[in-house]
């Protein structure tokens, strides 16, 4: 008799139980309707990409779990303008497969000269589960270059494309984490294409570099253009010093990546923290003088009679280990760990339960809130259980 599958197995933190079913369609039409039939039983249903972003619970999952494994990338075209000295080139849209997995597609992008997503390579997972968060390294996010989505509606259950600025994209959100359900069956991305580069300039350009560590390991200013195949092979180098490229051989990259989001507080608070404490100046946000959500009012222009709130991002990072929490810290017994190359992430040593995952995950929240007064939010879904309870 054949074992079930366990999220285990379909997950990068290589923890959770078999669930009640699973489904694995492998084109559009295939599942659209396994989500529909899914939705039509009434039982409790998980789409599941490349797992890279989930912790499930020991238990499993009593319900249906579609696993995406739908693949293709389509040009839609080009615009056919070209700057003058190649050094931006033409816009080329792309339409890509929810289940494309998201550093193979990096991967095609670079190898076929066109810049926007350069910069995130070697992150893992999806491509559909991309803009749900917003995905985002060393200056880049996916949103910068997000056309638009093929979506299916959990409503209506009809397929809708919703453009960029019908997603609410902000920093590790977009309106699929704030409540709106269904599904990502494509994206759509709008590049640049700078194979013109190649004849003109020598190699096919990346974006400006705007992240400070990836130019001074490129050897470069903020602002420079480096070749596309010089920017990827730095940033895969960086993310591998850190445990955040997936590894077979090497436990310590067994994670769901970055575990907690960094953090956006007032300006004012911000000044009650050691004056070493990293921190980035955020875009001003305008609201009445009444308690509402930020993110009601992301995007919007000013307000009349609002008031300015400045905000400034921190280091989760910096937060972590100046609560005393060291890298390869790992509470005793316990088969979970922090990373013994990076703060920010926690990983399954090879026996952690999702219980002991929880379990180091409040305990570092408990320490940065008693030492800093911030609440660090995790970055990864749950399933099957909270990190709260």
């Amino acid at each position: 008799m054949t074992e079930p599958v366990r999220l285990a197995e379909l997950t990068t933190l290589r923890v959770g139980g078999a669930p009640a079913r699973l489904v694995a369609p492998a084109d559009e039409a295939g599942l659209i309707q396994a989500v529909l039939d899914a939705w039509s039983s009434d039982e409790p249903w998980l789409l599941l990409g490349g797992g890279s972003n989930t912790v499930a619970a020991d238990t499993g999952f009593d319900g249906t779990v579609i696993h995406v494994c739908t693949r293709g990338v389509e040009v839609l075209g080009t615009d056919g303008a070209t700057d003058a000295d190649g050094a931006s080139g033409r816009a080329v849209r792309i339409r890509v497969q929810a289940g494309e997995p998201w550093d193979e597609l990096v991967a095609l992008t670079v190898a076929n000269g066109w810049a926007g997503i350069e910069a995130l390579s070697g992150i893992p997972g999806t491509s559909g589960a991309a803009p749900v968060q917003n995905i985002g390294a060393y200056g880049q996010e996916i949103g910068t270059s997000l056309a638009a989505v093929d979506f299916l509606d959990h409503d209506s259950g009809e397929v809708q494309r919703l453009s960029n600025a019908d997603l609410g994209l902000g920093y590790r959100t977009s309106v699929f984490k704030q409540g709106r359900r269904g599904v990502v069956l494509a994206i759509e991305l709008a590049l640049r294409d700078t194979t013109s580069q190649a004849a003109v300039l020598g190699s096919a350009l990346s974006q400006p570099v705007s992240y400070p560590q990836l130019a001074q390991a490129l050897g470069v200013q903020l602002g420079d253009r480096v070749p596309l195949t010089d920017l990827r092979r730095s940033v895969l180098g960086l993310r591998a010093g850190k445990g955040m490229v997936l590894d077979p051989a090497d436990p310590d990259t067994f994670s769901a990546g970055s575990f907690f989001t960094n953090p956006i507080v007032t300006e004012s608070f911000a000044r009650t923290l050691p004056a070493e404490a990293p921190r980035w100046k955020q875009a001003d946000v305008e609201l009445p003088d009444r308690v509402i959500p930020l993110d009601e009012y992301a995007g919007v222009g000013p307000i009349p009679g609002a008031e300015v709130l400045r905000t400034v991002k921190l280091s989760a990072a910096w937060l972590i280990e100046n609560a005393g929490i060291h890298r390869g810290f790992r509470l005793p017994g316990s088969g979970a760990a922090i990373s013994s190359k990076h703060t920010l992430a926690i990983t399954n040593t090879g026996t952690a339960t999702a219980d002991e995952i929880g379990q180091l995950a409040r305990y570092v929240q408990q320490r940065v809130q008693a030492d800093f007064g911030v609440i660090l939010q995790p970055e990864p879904v749950f399933v099957g259980f909270s990190l709260f309870s």
